[in-house]
Parts: structure tokens; sequence; C-alpha cells
């Protein structure tokens, strides 16, 4: 389809971009499978590979260097964010670092744009969804767990300011609806995302939301403001039949 301009002339539109999409590869050191051949598939099969957190298993730059190393089968660009995991060891900056330098657009509040697309990402945080999400009230403790959902959804809005409204893609580790993570055990629920992020999405018109983290959950739900939301953590079920979901943006 061809689109005519006001002044008549004709321009073609713009070019969907196809984005592979996988969560919690949990790198590590003693691990037999490798990522290699997966990445090579996703380098036929799309434009650009977005991972959504837990790159490691224990957050070791060991991890992150055979994370690198695999990378290299890779040859489209690739978007990542952190997950809870990539922090356990206290090596972030780090890890950071040897990601970064395998060419990985790792993003904690930032944004890049990739074929006219923009992709914003966080890591997110826990504290629940909807009325039953956590509120700011009694020891300082609490108030500082509200505060990070509070700081990361903040950080998001202002990586969104910075893409293209309506081709933008949010990229996280924790969830920000519920729909995503039903089918976790309910007790772990709150510590799986927050809507917080929901009410930030839903400030900007984005095409996409990605996430990952909950293991059990489901793949696909939407935010309150319609706007549909993709659990793409590597053991969820996908239309795809493999690891990764494809969706084109």
């Amino acid at each position: 389809m061809w689109v005519a301009m006001a002044s008549g002339a004709v321009t073609e539109p713009q070019r969907r971009l196809r984005m592979a999409a996988i969560g919690d590869l949990h790198v590590g050191r003693d691990q037999a499978a490798t990522w290699r051949d997966l990445f090579v598939e996703v380098s036929r099969e799309a434009d650009v590979l977005v991972v959504t957190g837990d790159l490691t298993d224990l957050g070791r730059p060991e991890e992150a260097r055979i994370l690198a190393e695999e990378l290299r089968s890779c040859t489209v660009p690739v978007v990542a964010v952190l997950g809870n995991h990539d922090h356990e060891s206290g090596q972030v900056a780090e890890v950071c670092e040897i990601i970064r330098g395998a060419g990985v657009h790792l993003l904690e509040g930032q944004s890049c744009e990739i074929q006219g697309v923009g992709f914003a990402g966080v890591k997110g945080f826990a504290g629940g969804f909807g009325n039953r999400m956590l509120g700011s009230f009694g020891e300082p403790i609490i108030k500082q767990f509200v505060a990070e959902t509070v700081n990361e959804a903040l950080r998001l809005e202002n990586a969104l300011r910075r893409v293209p409204n309506g081709r933008a893609v949010v990229v996280l580790h924790y969830a920000p609806v519920a729909d995503t993570v039903a089918g976790e055990p309910v007790e772990i629920l709150p510590f799986l995302g927050s809507s917080r992020l929901a009410e930030t999405i839903d400030r900007f018109k984005v095409s996409a939301v990605v996430h990952g983290h909950a293991h059990r959950g489901r793949y696909e739900g939407r935010t309150p403001g319609g706007q549909p939301v993709f659990n793409v953590a590597a053991p969820i079920p996908k239309p795809t039949g493999r690891p990764y979901a494809l969706i084109e943006v």
C-alpha cells in the first residue's frame, strides 16, 4: 500500500519491523546447553532480538562473558534490560560493561531507535497489581520498597518521552499487568511486577510491551488502557512454538 501526501507526492509506508523477544536466559558458567544456535535462527527470522532480563543466572561477570561470546552468532541488533538475577552478585556495573561491550543496547532507563522503532526499557520492580498494590505506608523499609517501584516507573516515563509515539516498544523484566502472571502461585504475585508500570505505559501510545520473570505465567495480556503486553520468558509457550516470540511493530 502506498500513501498519498497532501502535497500530491506518493511515499512508501514505513516498513514493519519484526522483533524476536525472549527473556530469562539464565546463562550460567556450568550450563551444558548454549543459546548460540537459537541466536543464529533469530538472525534469520527477525530484524532485532529483544531480551527481557535475567541474562545471567547469578549476575557474575564470567556468566556475562559467556553470553557475550554466544551473542557473536547473532547478526541482528540486540536490545536488552537487566533482571533480578543479574543483580544477585552485586557486580552489576561489570556485567553491564561486558554486555554493552558485546554491542547490546542495554537499557536502564534509556531508549534507542532501530529501523524507526523506539525501544524504551527498565528492569521494573515488584509491588502488586490493581487494588492490591502495595502502598507507601508504615515502616521505612516498606516505603523504600514502594519507592523503588515508583522510581522505575519514572525512569520508564523519561525513556518513553524520547521515543516516537506509536512506534514504540517497552522492554521490562517485571510484569506491568496481572494478566501475564496468571498461573503463578498466588502467594508470589506481588513480587512479579507492579501496576505502576502499566500506569506509566498508558500515558503513551505503544505498539507492544514485553517482559519476562514469570516463568509459569501467560503469554498475552493488556494494560488497563488496552495496550498489548507479552510475557516472553523462555519457558512460556508461544505461538511460534519456539522459546522466543515474533512480534511485528
